[in-house]
């Protein structure tokens, strides 16, 4: 019995730990993205005060949208070969509609977001993002490389 009780301590322990890893690693690439964001945006304080609350909950709200949406459908579409054509017909409808949804949003925020700062940061800021994932794929290919 002790050692079902240790063997729980210590699987609760190493399931914390890999709980509070991956939150560490999510917070220290919202660090790295504030900052590679604001060099590259060269935003002014004043800027940076309008534009990250904005910038935050749009991210919360993409993030949402694609939790209860994208991943849900991509779980369906495992499936595909099982669907009969009207199923597959109605799933695809679905995809449409959630990119549309997801499309709807981006406008939504660059329309708002494009107020906060100028157009020019504006542009910027889509080539910053793109930037930033790419470089955080890179970095993450060559961190899993290493490993290999």
């Amino acid at each position: 019995m002790n050692s079902l009780k240790n063997l729980t301590v210590i699987v609760f322990l190493f399931i914390t730990t890999a709980f509070y890893a991956q939150k560490k690693d999510w917070d220290k690439i919202k660090s790295l993205k504030v900052a590679y964001f604001t060099e590259q945006l060269e935003l002014t304080t004043t800027e940076a005060e309008a534009f990250w609350p904005v910038y935050n909950a749009y991210e919360k709200e993409r993030y949402s949208l694609r939790k209860n949406g994208l991943e849900k459908l991509k779980n369906k579409m495992k499936d595909a070969d099982t669907y009969s054509e009207k199923e597959a017909s109605n799933l695809l409808n679905d995809y449409l509609e959630f990119e549309e949804k997801e499309e709807e949003l981006d406008k939504k925020f660059y329309a708002n977001i494009s107020k906060k700062i100028t157009a020019k940061k504006t542009l910027k800021l889509i080539r910053a993002e793109e930037d930033f994932r790419r470089k955080l794929i890179r970095e993450y290919r060559k961190k899993h490389s290493n490993k290999k």
